[in-house]
């Protein structure tokens, strides 16, 4: 009997693979939108920093896979047999919801598909085992960590409108400041601005690396004692004004001595903290579940109790991953980073949304859209009258928008926005993922950067009267196909449990197929698409 569990542990870990596929596909928007929309700098380039970070942000994530582990569920409620269950139907579920949306070329949430298909999947094999004890309903609080799991599930939902608020008033503050004649600003202003920015991106960067490493819990004898974590934690304040001094500093002397464009800077190392705190934060979508139900085996095998009667409560204690793990997830992160057609699909649909220009408008416009659109511009009627006269026509000039957006040039050429929502796009939120990452809070690196995205474009004024009904119905179609992730992978989650528990291996296998068809099906219907250029 010993067989079937090493057969589903085999088939958790070649799905793993495929998850990191489709899951990098689907999240490239994350960090490539903002870089690829200015152009500023070059496919090859962007790659290249872009593939860094991931890297090194996988490298980093260890910390991150307890959230697979008992994020969710209580472990030492579960048997090893139900564990392995439980985990095969959430690897199963996942490869199948991401690689659909991934086809429509819609983002949508790896944090929120694996979250709900924990979820669905415990909830489905708690109500097996209390149907079987002859228990009730209620019981069901035994089985599942419903304070962590609530207290995920709100923080996924209250991040889009915090990253969505927040990116529209730092771009909209960015705007007033600096205009889209930035250039002929004075060489403090793009000094101060590359000072904030860098500082910004680069502190959490140093956070998001330091709490992953294996030495961040040591003491030193050159910080007083204090561990590396403990040391930064309460010097919060010194290192934000000592980096603002630095960076500002550096950012002048690269902008007067070596008249280097400050923006390009800024996108690049944007870019790389992005796609970092993306690993960090989303590899444990992708291979958390696998790496718990390997050490889930190792032990049940050590304990030589038989499989239906092994507690799983092994799963409660912290067991770091290992390293080797970490580097081959890495490696095939970038690998499909370079060589994904679908994630261009995905970038594109963010891009459009986004644009500063005309583009062909993908979705039609819709009652809600209208709504929407009418009640924006009747505050923003409201807020005008407010103002004096003077004021607005001042803020208007600021928001007077260059040529290049307007003209009809090939798209190839023209930029989706320029480098200050850009830059805005990566500093807010590298700065938001980052931050939960650090505190081990599984936000959804999606919802973050779309909402932040949307929430600059709105407050840059790239909605116009024409394209704004449109637009906000592209946004309310992606958010929707949110809720329809959460809601989808919880049904199909418990289903597939119940097919696996009833019939074993044969219901494995007739789930592998059912999802190698459908896999199937989706990229022969992919394939039928025109080539998407960026």
């Amino acid at each position: 009997m010993e067989s079937i569990y090493l057969f589903i542990l085999i088939g958790l870990i070649t799905l793993a693979f495929a998850d990191l596929i489709v899951g990098v596909s689907n999240d490239a928007v994350n960090f490539l939108n903002s870089a690829i929309g200015s152009k500023v700098l070059s496919f090859k380039t962007l790659m290249i920093v872009a593939s860094i970070g991931v890297f090194v942000g996988c490298v980093f994530s260890s910390g991150m896979m307890e959230v697979a582990r008992k994020g969710i569920f209580n472990p030492g409620e579960f048997m090893f047999n139900e564990i392995m269950i439980i985990f095969m139907a959430v690897m199963i579920t996942d490869i199948f919801i991401l690689d659909l949306f991934n086809s429509w070329g819609l983002p949508t949430s790896t944090t929120v598909s694996i979250v709900f298909e924990l979820l669905g999947a415990s909830v489905a094999m708690a109500l097996i085992k209390i149907g079987i004890d002859s228990g009730s309903f209620s019981d069901l609080a035994i089985y599942i960590n419903t304070s962590k799991a609530t207290q995920i599930i709100m923080g996924i939902l209250l991040s889009v409108f915090i990253a969505f608020s927040v990116g529209a008033i730092v771009q909209w503050v960015s705007r007033v400041l600096l205009s889209y004649n930035y250039k002929n600003k004075s060489t403090w202003v793009g000094s101060v601005f590359g000072g904030i920015a860098l500082t910004a991106i680069s502190y959490f960067i140093l956070i998001k690396g330091i709490k992953g490493t294996s030495f961040a819990g040591e003491s030193f004898d050159l910080i007083g004692g204090m561990t590396i974590n403990n040391f930064l934690e309460s010097n919060v304040i010194s290192i934000i004004i000592y980096s603002s001094i630095i960076w500002t500093l550096i950012s002048f002397l690269l902008v007067k001595l070596f008249k280097t464009d400050i923006y390009k800077v800024i996108i690049a190392v944007g870019t790389f903290a992005l796609a970092l705190a993306f690993a960090g934060n989303d590899l444990v979508n992708f291979i958390g579940v696998p790496i718990a139900a390997w050490q889930s085996y190792e032990a049940w095998v050590a304990s030589g109790v038989a499989a239906s009667e092994f507690s799983m409560q092994v799963l409660a204690s912290k067991v770091p991953t290992p390293d080797f793990l970490l580097i081959i997830a890495g490696l095939v992160m970038v690998l499909t980073l370079w060589f994904s057609k679908k994630a261009k699909t995905v970038v594109k649909t963010e891009l459009d949304l986004s644009n500063q220009g005309e583009v062909k408008e993908r979705f039609n416009a819709s009652i809600l859209s209208k709504l929407v659109v009418s009640i924006g511009s009747s505050i923003s009627s409201l807020v005008s009258k407010i103002l004096p006269k003077s004021t607005r026509q001042a803020i208007d000039k600021r928001f007077e928008v260059p040529a290049i957006f307007t003209n009809k040039i090939s798209s190839e050429d023209k930029p989706s926005f320029d480098v200050i929502r850009a830059s805005v796009n990566l500093m807010v939120a590298g700065i938001l993922i980052s931050f939960a990452t650090s505190y081990k809070l599984p936000l959804s690196t999606t919802y973050v950067t779309f909402m932040v995205a949307m929430g600059t474009s709105l407050s840059d004024r790239a909605w116009g009267s024409d394209s704004a009904v449109y637009r906000v119905s592209g946004v309310l179609n992606v958010i929707g196909g949110w809720f329809l992730t959460a809601l989808s992978a919880f049904t199909i989650c418990g289903i597939v449990v119940f097919i696996i528990y009833k019939l074993q291996l044969i219901g494995i296998g007739i789930t592998l197929i059912i999802l190698g068809y459908l896999l199937v099906k989706n990229y022969k219907s992919f394939k039928k698409k025109a080539k998407v250029k960026l």
